[in-house]
């Protein structure tokens, strides 16, 4: 996906999806063009004068994205005022930091694609993404340094969440855990935390009612985990023209998902699960050795096919369904319908 394309499906295809009617169409155009200068605005933040800095730093950035981060932003700062500069800001804050997070991400996962591309430490080298991603950290704090201290603060609290995440996922769950409950909470911290912090901001920054705070964060982190379980479920499609990656690619790297756990726990007691999830486990070992990743193709597809598939998906949307409830607090508007359509068009995405 080349800039120009990233740039529309970042600013037209998900408001379109969102508002309704023509009123809320209007509503619509509105928000696409503050999108739009977001987009213009993260552009030049991501521009250094150092070449060896700067064709990295906008990698990421111009492969794409959905800009779910910035859009919530600006839904939740019409809940006051409406966007305004610091409310741009604070969007451009908080998807640089995603962005940020991702080279980190890719790094310690060794992944091989990001959105469709090679993962920026193939092109380069783990060194230079590990970078790559502190610049973006660097100057998502520098956005941040003259919001004001909740800002600050929430921003420190955030990034120490996305840490944790990371370090708790790595180490995985400890004696006693349940592996399930450790999975979900690496979820909320690694993925739900930077996203109730772009709707706590626009409430914030758009001068939004206090009590709509709360509301709007719980929300925000609910959407966050059920994003993460249906990329799980996504992980084992065959489309990846949809998905931008080959099917199982989570499974053949060894990682852990929920449909994993899930058969991990049936196994205990049945025969047949104890015995794809061995053929699981050895097919991602030997990957790790070398092995053509083909080689776990029919273990992809059985996974794919099985319950805990399923029970997957009914998850994310039960966790959709928990995030729509705790807007119930918000009055009736384009703007409330809008963040309830957001949490729809998650689950039902299919890449």
């Amino acid at each position: 996906m080349n800039r120009s394309e990233a740039l529309d499906t970042a600013t037209q295809a998900l408001p379109m999806r969102l508002f309704r009617g023509a009123q809320d169409r209007r509503h619509a155009k509105e928000v696409q063009e503050q999108l739009e200068l977001i987009e213009t605005e993260l552009a030049q933040h991501l521009s250094f004068a150092s070449p060896v800095a700067d064709a990295p730093a906008r990698y990421l950035m111009e492969a794409g994205g959905k800009r779910i981060r910035p859009m919530l932003t600006l839904l939740a700062s019409e809940l006051g005022d409406g966007p305004n500069e610091l409310v741009r800001r604070a969007a451009q804050a908080v998807e640089l930091t995603h962005l940020a997070s991702l080279y980190h991400d890719d790094v310690m996962d060794d992944a091989k694609l990001r959105r469709g591309v090679p993962a920026a430490q193939t092109v380069w080298s783990n060194s230079i993404a590990i970078l790559a991603g502190d610049l973006l950290f660097a100057r998502a704090s520098s956005l941040v340094s003259g919001m004001g201290e909740e800002a600050i603060l929430l921003q420190a609290r955030t990034f120490e969440r996305l840490c944790l995440g990371q370090l708790h996922e790595t180490v995985g769950p400890q004696e006693g855990e349940d592996p399930i409950e450790h999975y979900t909470q690496v979820l909320a911290d690694k993925t739900g935390a930077l996203i109730a912090t772009a709707a706590r901001m626009g409430v914030m920054f758009g001068n939004g009612p206090a009590e709509f705070a709360d509301p709007v964060t719980e929300y925000g982190e609910r959407i966050g985990v059920a994003f993460q379980l249906i990329d799980d479920v996504i992980d084992l499609s065959p489309k990846k023209e949809q998905t931008g990656k080959r099917a199982g690619t989570d499974l053949r790297a060894g990682v852990a998902t929920l449909p994993y756990l899930l058969l991990q726990r049936r196994a205990a007691s049945s025969a047949a699960d104890a015995e794809l999830l061995a053929r699981i486990d050895a097919g991602a070992a030997a990957i790790a050795e070398g092995a053509d990743p083909a080689l776990l193709d029919p273990e992809v597809e059985a996974l794919r096919a099985h319950e805990v598939t399923r029970e997957t998906e009914a998850a994310a949307r039960r966790w959709a369904e928990e995030a729509k409830q705790a807007l119930g607090a918000l009055p009736k508007s384009s703007v409330k319908r809008a963040l309830e359509r957001m949490a729809d068009s998650i689950v039902n995405r299919e890449g």
